[in-house]
C-alpha cells in the first residue's frame, strides 16, 4: 500500500483549489461532480489533496456542520482492495463498507471505522 490522498472537507472546493494553486503551485489533476459533491483533486508529488464540497445534504455536509472545514480522511492505495478488506476485517477492524463501492475518479473504495484506526477515517482505494 501507499499514500494516495488526503480528503479535505470544504464549503468551496473551487476557492480552496485556487488558493492552493496560488500558494503552492499545485495543479488540478481531476475535477468532477460525484455523489452530491464537487470533488477536486490537486496533485502533490506522488499523491493528491482531494477537496470535497457538498452540493446537497450527505456525509460531507454533516461533517462540515459538526467539525467545520478540515481533513476528513486519509486514503491508502492498494492493488487488491478485496484482499485488503479481508486482512483488516480479520484483524478486528470494523468496516464502514463491507464491500468495495464506486468512488470518485472511477476508483473502487472502502472505508474503515475511525474508532479502530486511531481516530482517523481511512479510505482504502483501488485504481
Amino acid at each position: 500500500m501507499h499514500f494516495d490522498h488526503a480528503g479535505i472537507a470544504t464549503e468551496d472546493a473551487t476557492a480552496l483549489a485556487t488558493l492552493y494553486t496560488d500558494l503552492f503551485g499545485l495543479e488540478v489533476a481531476h475535477e468532477e461532480r460525484f455523489d452530491g459533491m464537487c470533488v477536486v483533486f490537486l496533485e502533490v508529488g506522488d499523491g493528491y489533496l482531494e477537496l470535497l464540497e457538498p452540493l446537497e445534504s450527505g456525509t460531507i455536509a454533516r461533517y462540515l456542520e459538526d467539525n467545520g472545514s478540515g481533513i476528513h480522511h486519509l486514503a491508502l492505495a492498494t492493488d487488491d482492495l478485496e484482499s485488503a478488506l479481508e486482512t483488516v476485517h480479520k484483524a478486528g477492524v470494523r468496516l464502514v463498507d463491507e464491500e468495495p463501492r464506486p468512488g470518485a475518479w472511477g476508483h473502487s473504495v472502502a472505508f474503515l471505522h475511525p474508532k479502530d484506526t486511531g481516530g482517523i477515517l481511512i479510505e482504502l482505494i483501488e485504481h
